[in-house]
């Protein structure tokens, strides 16, 4: 689950602390009579009677009605393969399913379109079970092999920015680049049980899983496997209705919903405020909402940063990046941020301290660009250029000026281009610019959520910045089964990247939503910012008259 953007979000309100913790869920079960193989297995949950009475205690269907949201306006891409922005992601969660989902609470890996899994005592074989009342929207019935179908499509589809986060499965990177088969590769069906066999263990492979770009797909987008379906479509909305062939049916509450596409706060305001619309995301002013107590402010497990790319002979060299990253203000360029960060990687349970990015002194600027210079046979008067590719507004050009204030004094010269907000992400990859900007949030609760954008041979790797100490770590890790260690692995990894001098971390992620808890259940603040349309209902809510109000007869 991808959530990226151009710019940070600016928010004049007090600083907040925030603490994330998510652990993998496990189901050991002793399994002794099972093949010697078989290790783990996950409890099945099928949809019977009784969930369909636990479905109706838990909400009133006579009082559900149209749910309303009003997300930010931009060009949607509603293909599970290629889209790559949070509102994309939002709706598209609704729309098809994989596996697993993640708990609207606690992020942990839920079953979905698999009912079940078993894990090898190598943790390198895994035997997932497809549920047998799986089917599209069409009434077609859910396989194993329509599930690897559907991932095997994302490997060929151009420009499909997550296909490289199943490179754990044994062939497919050499598939994707069109070095073997499909029949070589690690992906086998019989009927409704799909066996997956990975590279190295795997732990956290339910919570990749969970990502929008892994669900059963078809190639189809008039076809879904999620809990709605796409009715109608234009400029202005969006209508969902549910899926009456999806698995879970009976427990999805809301019949239909209707998606407003808009970036006037001070409409989505008057909206909230007037009932007309139940849920606003990010666009929207606090201070003009009648229930202040609907505004829900949080940190999200995700930073915004500026990269590097190496295509210049000159900025491809750690030297050259470092001596211009120790002539950063530090404090001036992240002054405008909520929650400033010197580090890539939001601090989890568990993960070790990384010395982040703050040390700033001119005089050691000049001196590491000196002997850069000479190092490469470049004159100390040559003059510099570097590009930066912004997104066309103030927050971004306010950046820009003061990097380029602060590498004058060391001969190189900041030259700004600017692109459109809707146009930025996608220009990246075929733009010859030295720096842009980026604001991600973890696809899933890891450290390796935000690597894997600089691994090598990554399909999120827009830098195309290689490091051999880094790619060991990162082999590392993926091998490694106690998690404490993993995490310290991965610590070592992210250092060895901030070291290189190729990013300059900026700011930690907030999210800012308005929607009232009261009226409205299964919905909860989460570090993915994350929030399935499937669980949303809508609450008996009594309201009390107090004792001391005279009621006119």
């Amino acid at each position: 689950m991808l959530k990226k953007s151009s710019a940070a979000v600016l928010l004049t309100v007090g600083l907040f602390s925030f603490n994330f913790a998510q652990n993998f869920p496990q189901n050991p079960q002793n399994q002794e009579n099972e093949d010697e193989d078989i290790e783990n297995f996950m409890n099945e949950f099928e949809p019977n009677s009784e969930n369909e009475e636990k479905a109706l205690k838990k909400f009133n269907p006579e009082i559900q009605r149209t749910f309303i949201f009003s997300s930010p306006a931009h060009h949607l891409d509603l293909n599970p393969h290629t889209s790559s922005y949070s509102n994309e992601a939002q709706i598209i969660n609704a729309l098809q399913e994989s596996l697993f989902c993640y708990d609207p609470k606690t992020l942990d890996p839920i079953p979905a379109i698999a009912s079940e899994y078993r894990i090898s005592r190598d943790k390198k074989r895994w035997t997932f079970t497809i549920r047998d009342n799986a089917k599209t929207s069409d009434g077609s019935k859910i396989t194993a092999q329509t599930v690897i179908d559907s991932w095997l499509h994302l490997q060929k589809t151009p420009d499909a920015p997550y296909s490289s986060l199943l490179d754990c499965i044994k062939g497919i990177k050499d598939y994707r680049e069109n070095k073997i088969s499909e029949e070589e590769i690690g992906l086998k069906a019989n009927g409704q049980k799909l066996t997956v066999i990975l590279n190295s263990p795997t732990a956290h492979l339910p919570r990749i899983l969970c990502h929008h770009a892994f669900s059963v797909f078809t190639g189809n987008l008039e076809v879904f496997s999620g809990a709605y379906v796409l009715k109608e479509q234009d400029k202005n909305q969006l209508v969902l209705e549910k899926n009456k062939n999806y698995w879970d049916e009976p427990n999805v509450a809301i019949e239909q919903v209707i998606i407003k596409i808009s970036d006037d706060k001070k409409e989505n305001s008057w909206l909230f405020n007037t009932g007309r619309t139940d849920w606003i995301t990010t666009s929207f002013d606090a201070n003009s909402l009648i229930n202040k107590n609907a505004v829900k402010l949080s940190a999200v497990f995700g930073t915004t940063y500026l990269f590097f790319t190496c295509k210049n002979p000159v900025w491809n060299k750690a030297e050259f990046r470092n001596a211009l990253l120790t002539a950063v203000p530090w404090d001036k360029l992240r002054s405008d941020n909520l929650i400033q960060a010197s580090t890539l990687v939001y601090p989890l349970s568990g993960y070790p301290e990384v010395e982040g990015l703050v040390d700033y002194n001119e005089d050691e600027a000049l001196e590491l660009m000196e002997e850069a210079r000479k190092n490469s046979g470049i004159a100390q008067d040559e003059k510099l250029q570097i590009t930066f590719g912004i997104a066309d507004n103030e927050y971004m050009k306010g950046l820009a000026a003061i990097l380029k204030e602060a590498w004058a004094p060391l001969g190189v010269e900041l030259v700004t281009f600017k692109i459109s907000d809707e146009q930025y992400l996608s220009s990246i990859p075929y733009l010859n610019y030295d720096i842009f900007s980026y604001s991600w949030i973890g696809d899933f609760a890891d450290p390796l959520a935000f690597l894997e954008l600089f691994r090598e041979g990554s399909t999120l790797n827009h830098t195309k910045w290689t490091n051999e100490k880094f790619t060991e770590k990162l082999k590392l890790a993926d091998e490694e089964t106690d998690e404490s260690m993993r995490y310290k692995i991965l610590g070592q990894a992210e250092q060895i990247l901030l070291d290189d001098g190729l990013i300059m971390p900026i700011s930690h992620s907030i999210s800012l939503h308005a929607i009232n808890l009261n009226e409205i259940g299964g919905w909860y603040t989460n570090a993915l910012d994350i929030h399935p349309l499937k669980n949303i209902y809508f609450k008996e809510t009594v309201y009390t008259v107090p004792d001391n109000v005279a009621i006119a007869k």
